[in-house]
């Protein structure tokens, strides 16, 4: 009888020893793309007075603060599950400064997406030309951007990529609790909590910053991202509609920027609590009819 028991032990062992390998092979076959943005440091941005738009070349830049997040998230998956991560972006040809220091980090690989038929592109075109890159690198596991990007604050790209590859997406998330050759379950922050949601894979995340602490990139990650060959695919290369990017593919269009008028003073109310309210009363009413009239 005891021999029985010890040969089902050893024969389960073997099971879960094969599950085990099968679960790791599956893991390292992960590929997790990042998606981050080049952005305009806030204390210098500038807008073109023809089109409207931001002018990127000759500014100083930045990674958007949010992608950083993305970045980490997406190494730190790869060293707990394996696989790789690549970073791609689309900007001027000076947005390869982003791509390598995403790979300083310890990414993998970067991909610049430059062509100067996207100029214009708003967040719509801009979120098509990046899933046409998606489509292209063909075994994308795990979508990751960050939240939002400091010079548009849409929070818009994310969800767009996901819609344009027909993908389930999990935004604001916090945390990711489980994931496994063909699910993923996180955390998705909310304004009073979070939610726990269960997706299936490919799937798109968009992160928040309480995801993480991003690393600081290692003098090795340095050397690799100096020495890392960055592909520039255009618009030919993806094979993308002419008439999905660039001005002629955003369905929006910047009409008017301008500074808003400087507020002027408020009016003071003293006195004691019972005539500062009366007081306010009367001047709300007073805007009131001044605004109906």
């Amino acid at each position: 009888m005891a021999r029985i028991t010890a040969c089902r032990v050893r024969a389960y062992c073997v099971l879960y020893a094969s599950f085990e390998a099968q679960k790791s092979a599956e893991d390292r076959n992960m590929h997790f793309v990042v998606c981050i943005k080049q952005v305009p440091d806030t204390t210098n941005v500038r807008i073109d007075p023809k089109t409207n738009t931001l002018m990127r070349e000759g500014v100083a830049s930045i990674v958007n603060p949010f992608d950083v997040y993305a970045i980490e998230e997406g190494i730190r998956l790869k060293e707990k599950h394996g696989g790789k991560v690549t970073v791609i972006t689309m900007g001027p040809p000076q947005a390869d400064a982003a791509l390598r220091e995403a790979i300083s980090m310890g990414a993998d690989a970067g991909i610049l997406i430059s062509d100067r038929a996207f100029a214009g592109s708003d967040t719509w075109a801009t979120s098509y030309t990046l899933s046409m890159a998606i489509r292209k690198l063909g075994d994308a596991t795990l979508i990751i951007c960050g939240k939002q990007a400091s010079d548009g604050d849409t929070a818009q790209v994310g969800p767009g990529i996901a819609t344009h590859l027909d993908l389930p997406q999990i935004t604001y998330v916090r945390k990711v609790e489980q994931l496994e050759a063909n699910r993923i379950v996180a955390e998705r922050l909310l304004e009073t909590g979070y939610e726990v949601i269960e997706s299936a894979l490919p799937c798109l995340l968009t992160v928040v910053k309480e995801i993480n602490l991003p690393r600081l990139p290692s003098l090795k990650g340095k050397m690799a991202a100096k020495k890392a060959q960055i592909p520039v695919w255009t618009a030919k290369d993806l094979g993308a509609d002419p008439l999905q990017i660039g001005l002629d593919g955003s369905p929006t269009k910047v009409v008017k920027i301008f500074t808003p008028p400087v507020r002027g003073g408020g009016e003071m109310i003293g006195g004691e609590p019972e005539q500062a309210v009366a007081r306010l009363v009367e001047l709300l009413k007073d805007t009131v009819v001044a605004a109906a009239s």
